[in-house]
């Protein structure tokens, strides 16, 4: 991650820290009469083919003992009332900002995958991951939806993760590489305000 682009996210990050903490205060507040603990989901992303971290969500699923894979229609049924709220608007994605400042992850960039797949797929992560994964990206705003819409129609970890592998990972990656060619601050800051328009519709 070069200099301008690091010092975008810490000063971004500091100037909105008030607002997206009294929006998790609400959340909270909202996860803490509804869902009860634990508050947060956390799980282990790549930010580099050989460096993983803790990624930080506020937890939208019922707790199992084990859990693998992306998300598709065959983990539909855990996902809480107060969880589809969260992830429609994103919400759930604002303990990012931990890392985000932390430096594990920008406000734009490819998202960080599970390593499952890095290793799966290593020649498309190796390209990928050049760049800083993110909260949000070109992926993110193009695919986003169309990557739920093929999942939700999973029936099982099974086709989830072969439809994942054979329609989703690739598509996003043409979209990363694209953004990685024409990757800036301003440009940053168009994406973000894509993102946002997107989120409030």
């Amino acid at each position: 991650m070069n200099f301008s682009k690091r010092l975008f996210d810490i000063l971004f990050a500091l100037l909105i820290l008030p607002l997206v903490a009294l929006i998790a205060g609400v959340v909270l507040i909202a996860l803490a009469l509804t869902q009860g603990r634990p508050f947060f989901y956390a799980a282990e992303r790549m930010k580099t083919p050989g460096e993983g971290f803790r990624l930080w969500k506020f937890r939208t699923m019922t707790v199992v003992d084990r859990d693998a894979g992306v998300s598709g229609g065959d983990k539909a049924a855990r996902i809480t009332p107060v969880g589809r709220i969260l992830r429609r608007t994103r919400l759930d994605e604002l303990p990012q900002l931990w890392n985000i400042l932390r430096g594990d992850i920008s406000f734009v960039g490819p998202r960080p995958p599970l390593r499952e797949y890095v290793e799966r797929f290593p020649e498309v992560y190796r390209e990928v991951l050049k760049s800083r994964p993110g909260v949000t990206g070109l992926a993110s705003i193009h695919y986003h939806r169309h990557e739920e819409w093929l999942l939700a129609r999973c029936a099982t970890p099974a086709e989830t993760d072969r439809v994942y592998c054979t329609r989703c990972i690739t598509a996003k990656a043409r979209l990363d590489l694209i953004y990685a060619r024409h990757a800036s601050v301003c440009f940053d800051l168009r994406l973000i305000g894509r993102t946002i328009a997107r989120v409030l519709r």
